[in-house]
């Protein structure tokens, strides 16, 4: 069993080739028919992200699999490139390498942010592509399926993925979360329409936000954006009631100037009859005056304030990424071996028959000869027992040593001396 991986990435390829290279999921389907036609014996799964293009083959003889030349030129030829334009950026690794790559990069461990949590996604759906194809097979399985399985125990037994490092993320996560128990029944206003504030919502809606304003001075950009999270829209002059009636403000615009003065937000604050609220200003330059947090029961935090969160978040990530790293080898040896082993499994099988059926001839021919001298049926047994321990003694040293030498480079050359030394045929 043998596998190969080729690819670029953002470790050392420029954004301007990983776009000549990149595959969208149309052409990831194409590209797998095309490998299939190719090279008939080998497993594929092709991964195309924004920051990554790799392809994954495997195969279970040495000489069937693609060389790194052959994946090479497969990537340039399918994108009407010369391999020479990007091989210097070309990343290769076999076997135990690929597999600890695949399980680096399902983990996020490979990621341009450590510990983001889209990658895993993107394998799964690389994966269940190259299965729709059908280019991967069982070995495809055992890795992409491992993978998986790897990335979940790294998430379980690391700080990695519990540690937000954006700023939409802390905001909620770590902040508003903090002040609020739940969220289905808080007025949550946005301020702004913009990337920011949609991230904002997205992590705000997955927390149980149900009741959301949203006021921009485009208007239709602000419908456009109530659509996607059944929220409802207010016109810009309506933003000082908004403001009176939130639990929750989150702002994002791009206003050169504070959209709110200390004044204004007082004229709102005496409108609120005490009640607190949590102003996430997620605006630069800031939407409100910073003199507004030192007011009675407002409660506001900037975006330098949550981007200190990031940075500790993302101290802490690195510190979390050698206990992560040494989970990562522990599968891959794990798997490496467990495959090796299967894959020496036949061979064994053949041994093992092979040294069964010439037990069995020379026993019944002692047996044969015994009984002209009437020997009894606990004779029998014992000579039985006898060679069957025999057998075991005899054939316990080279398959202990095989299975001993798992995970080492030597194991492919032991198993091929196991077959000559023993003349096994299928």
């Amino acid at each position: 069993m043998f596998w190969r991986m080729v690819g670029c990435s953002h470790h050392r390829t420029p954004i301007e080739i990983r776009e000549k290279l990149a595959f969208s999921p149309e052409q990831v389907r194409q590209a797998l028919e095309l490998f299939a036609s190719r090279f008939p014996e080998s497993e594929s799964v092709l991964l195309s992200t924004c920051n990554r293009v790799e392809l994954y083959t495997a195969t279970q003889s040495l000489q069937r699999l693609p060389s790194t030349s052959d994946l090479g030129n497969f990537l340039a030829d399918f994108h009407h490139l010369r391999l020479e334009d990007f091989q210097e950026q070309l990343a290769a690794a076999d076997d135990g390498q690929a597999i600890k790559h695949l399980f680096m990069v399902a983990s996020s461990l490979d990621s341009m942010i450590v510990g983001e949590a889209q990658i895993l996604s993107q394998v799964k759906t690389a994966y269940e592509l190259a299965c729709q194809e059908e280019s991967a097979g069982g070995l495809m399985h055992s890795a992409f399926q491992r993978a998986t399985a790897v990335a979940r125990r790294i998430t379980n037994e690391t700080e990695i993925h519990r540690r937000r490092i954006s700023v939409p993320s802390v905001a909620v996560s770590e902040v508003a979360t903090q002040f609020f128990e739940r969220f289905d029944d808080k007025r949550i206003l946005l301020i702004g329409a913009g990337e920011m504030g949609t991230e904002t919502l997205k992590y705000l809606t997955d927390a149980g936000a149900k009741q959301i304003r949203i006021v921009n001075r485009n208007e239709e950009r602000a419908i456009e954006l109530a659509k996607q999270f059944d929220a409802v829209t207010n016109p810009w002059d309506a933003l000082e009631t908004c403001v009176s009636e939130a639990d929750l403000v989150v702002s994002t615009t791009s206003s050169p100037e504070p959209i709110f003065s200390l004044e204004r937000f007082k004229r709102v604050l005496q409108r609120r009859k005490r009640r607190a609220i949590l102003i996430l200003d997620l605006a630069v330059p800031r939407d409100f005056d910073a003199a507004i947090a030192d007011l009675p029961d407002v409660y506001m935090f900037s975006v330098d304030d949550l981007q200190k969160v990031c940075d500790r978040n993302i101290e802490l990530r690195q510190k979390e990424w050698p206990k992560a790293e040494r989970i990562v080898q522990e599968e891959t040896q794990k798997f490496m071996a467990e495959m090796i082993h299967r894959g020496s499994g036949p061979t064994i099988k053949l041994l093992r028959e092979q040294a069964d059926k010439i037990k069995q001839e020379e026993l019944q021919r002692l047996l044969g000869k015994l009984q002209v001298h009437g020997i009894n049926e606990s004779v029998t047994s014992e000579l039985s027992i006898a060679f069957e321990r025999l057998v075991n003694k005899l054939l316990h040293p080279p398959l202990q040593t095989l299975r001993e030498n798992a995970d080492t480079t030597h194991h492919a050359s032991m198993l091929d001396a196991l077959r000559r030394l023993f003349q096994l045929r299928e």
